[in-house]
């Protein structure tokens, strides 16, 4: 499993990469927008100095015709590095512009996927990734479960080097969902994280074992104390 940031928030990533195995980070227009109008290329270049090159990162392109999306995507790998992967809307320009940009050998992500059909028309074009839109897709009435589980079942079918790299979660009951359908990599924005990881049902437990530990030898003990003692003596 691979779990990435969407993000481009310097902060979040940098303490997100110390507390999980961050797998990358990934960005579009409207995640660039809550930044303001950073010095784009030089964050994009301080978030693979944290992430390092290991690591996937995900930019947008922002054209809108294939001419357009492949300039964009050019322009990204030249300031950036020729790691990043280029994210790309599927649609019939995006596709155009993914089938260029692969004999160019640059790593694409097709982006905005919001059916099966679409799913596999990027696996056929060579993407890398596909990113679906998982609570998009459920708002609209689509079973997100059931395209994630179609697209890995015919990724497996073809023997594809493609990954599903699922997207757009409001909650994580659907980022569990995703990965039980066959993603192989989930992004989400920290918000998701935080939720999981501060619920007050972690900390009442963690807080229940600190008092009957301390109950026993001592408030204000711990292991590393006790070892300590034992030294000591």
């Amino acid at each position: 499993m691979e779990f990435l940031l969407d993000t481009i928030h310097i902060a979040d990533i940098e303490k997100y990469a110390k507390i999980i195995s961050l797998a990358g980070v990934t960005s579009n227009p409207t995640i660039v927008k809550k930044e303001g109008k950073v010095d784009f290329f030089d964050h994009m270049r301080q978030i693979r100095s944290i992430i390092g090159r290991d690591q996937s990162l995900h930019v947008q392109a922002v054209g809108q015709t294939t001419d357009a999306i492949v300039k964009d995507a050019f322009a990204i790998v030249s300031n950036i590095d020729e790691d990043v992967f280029v994210k790309v809307p599927t649609n019939e320009a995006g596709l155009a512009a993914i089938k260029i940009l692969k004999q160019n050998d640059i790593h694409v992500t097709a982006t905005a996927i919001y059916s099966e059909f679409q799913g596999r028309l990027a696996i056929e074009a060579g993407s890398d990734y596909l990113a679906p839109y998982y609570n998009r897709m459920i708002n609209m009435g689509i079973d997100a479960k059931q395209v994630i589980k179609h697209l890995a079942d015919q990724i497996a079918f073809q023997h594809a080097s493609t990954k599903i790299l699922a997207a757009s979660f409001h909650t994580v009951g659907q980022v569990n969902d995703a990965f039980q359908a066959g993603a192989q990599a989930a992004t989400m924005g920290v918000d998701i994280l935080r939720s999981a990881l501060q619920n007050p049902a972690i900390s009442n437990a963690v807080l229940d074992f600190t008092k009957d530990w301390e109950s026993v030898y001592g408030v204000g003990t711990n292991i590393a104390t006790l070892a300590d003692e034992v030294l000591d003596h």
